[in-house]
Order: C-alpha cells, then sequence, then structure tokens
C-alpha cells in the first residue's frame, strides 16, 4: 500500500462506489425493489395464483433470460420464488446486483419502471455510485479519468497546503454519505483554485484576476482559458451573481458539486503542470 493510501489521503476511489458495492448501497438497491416492486403485486379479479399476478412475466424473464434456468425450475409460489431471487441478489457479485436492477427495470410492468428506476437514482447518489439510471439503462456518471484529475489534483499540491487542504475539504463535503454537503464543497473547490493561483503568482495578497494576470505571463496561460477560469470564477464567487443565487438554491445536486470538484482539479492540474514546464 502507498504511502497516501496508508495516511488516508487518496481516498477518491473507496468514497466513489465505481469498482465495488458496500452493504448500504446493496440494501438500498433492494430496498427499491421491495417498495417500487414486490410491494406493487397486483392479481387478476378471478384469481390470487402466482400465475395471474402482475410480476408472473417479469419473473418468468428473471429465469430465461437472467439466470438461464428452466422455466419449469420455476416455482409455483410467488413467495418460494422471491425467496430464491432475494437469496440470488445477496449473494451475487455487486456487478450482478447492478444486471438485475437494470434487467428489473427493463422487464417489470410498465407502471412500475419509472418509480424503480427513481428510487433506484435516489438510493445510487445518497450512497455514492458511480452510475445512475438514464432511462432504463444504468451508466456511468464517474469516469475513471474524473477520479484520476482529483486525486493527482490532490497528490500534486502536496507543496500548497493551502489548495491541498481545499481539495481534501470538498471532496469530504461530498463523499459524505451520511450529510453531504454539496454548497459548501463547491466552495472549496474554487477556493482551491483561489489558492494555487495566488501561489504560483508569487504574490500572496493577490486577486484571483491579479493571479491570472501573473500566471498568463509567466506561463502562457491562453487568453481564452483564462476567460473561461474567469467565468466559473465568476460563477461561483460573485456574491452579486450567479453563484450567490446558485448557492442559495435547495437543488444543488451530486453532479453540481462532483462538476466542480473535477473542473477546479483539472485546472489545478493544468497550472501546476505548466509550472513545471519553466522550472
Amino acid at each position: 500500500m502507498l504511502f497516501s493510501k496508508r495516511k488516508g489521503l487518496s481516498i477518491v476511489r473507496d468514497s466513489v462506489q465505481k469498482d465495488g458495492m458496500d452493504d448500504a448501497l446493496r440494501h438500498g438497491l433492494w430496498n427499491a425493489l421491495h417498495i417500487c416492486i414486490w410491494e406493487q403485486i397486483e392479481y387478476n379479479h378471478y384469481s390470487q395464483t402466482f400465475k395471474s399476478s402482475n410480476v408472473y412475466g417479469l419473473f418468468q424473464h428473471y429465469w430465461h433470460n437472467l439466470f438461464k434456468r428452466p422455466l419449469d425450475n420455476l416455482p409455483s409460489y410467488l413467495d418460494d420464488a422471491h425467496r430464491r431471487v432475494r437469496e440470488y441478489f445477496f449473494k451475487c457479485e455487486w456487478y450482478e446486483v447492478y444486471d438485475f436492477i437494470e434487467f428489473t427495470a427493463q422487464n417489470c410492468p410498465e407502471s412500475l419502471a419509472k418509480k424503480f428506476t427513481d428510487f433506484c437514482n435516489h438510493i445510487l447518489e445518497k450512497e455514492l455510485s458511480a452510475y445512475r439510471f438514464v432511462g432504463i439503462q444504468l451508466t456511468d456518471i464517474t469516469s475513471a479519468e474524473e477520479l484520476e484529475s482529483i486525486e493527482s489534483a490532490i497528490d500534486a499540491t502536496t507543496k500548497h497546503s493551502g489548495a491541498r487542504k481545499h481539495l481534501q475539504t470538498a471532496l469530504a463535503l461530498l463523499s459524505d454519505r451520511k450529510s453531504p454537503d454539496y454548497r459548501n464543497s463547491i466552495k472549496e473547490s474554487i477556493s482551491a483554485i483561489e489558492s494555487i493561483c495566488v501561489a504560483v503568482s508569487g504574490n500572496s495578497k493577490a486577486t484571483l484576476g491579479n493571479a491570472l494576470n501573473t500566471i498568463e505571463t509567466k506561463h502562457k496561460l491562453h487568453p481564452a482559458f483564462k476567460k473561461a477560469l474567469s467565468s466559473l470564477y465568476g460563477y461561483t464567487s460573485d456574491s452579486d451573481g450567479i453563484r450567490h443565487a446558485l448557492l442559495e438554491e435547495s437543488t444543488i445536486s451530486y453532479s453540481d458539486a462532483k462538476f466542480m470538484l473535477v473542473a477546479c482539479s483539472a485546472f489545478v492540474n493544468y497550472v501546476l503542470g505548466k509550472q513545471s514546464e519553466k522550472s
């Protein structure tokens, strides 16, 4: 185990669940199935049998297309079929859980699919899964490149404790599964840019605008890139501008905060890269 892992400083891949699934996430997804599928079982007016239920077709799909089992092995009673599905769900690999919920969304009664995928997305966001439903298909929302960008920025700012602290705090606020703070995560992300720009400019009292001017002169920062950063800063920092309104909104999401952390991490990597080219 490398130093940053031993010290708990490089935690991105442990906080964002991309290549695994903890119990909280697995249990939450089962609860989505329980609330949105199993508790919504209906029967026709003439029979209360498993075969007359609105989920019998779904279980047939499980047996025939997902489990690849003989259909005459499908239990005759719903409770027995449900018990076997439950046993599978809690024993299978993490990626098979994703297969299962995606397959369920694609094969459950159409009237149940939207509520089910919405509930799953709530759980996936709450437990920091790297995946979300888009329609009835699961897709990545956190790429390996994004994770690498955040990790690289934290590792690269060892000599810039201010920027490093802001990035670590932004990540911690984003990654807190019990009480995430997306608003303050955004603030910490942009503060990391302020800190690194001031440090690289060599003027501890410089404003971000002054620091950018210095970096532009010293390191040939492209004017368009400078303008983009200034706009991003305005988006997040102008007390009379967009950010002030944005941060008063109650709808700030994981996606908003993650975008800011990834974007700011990428810029930190860029600035330090430009600095190293001159040294």
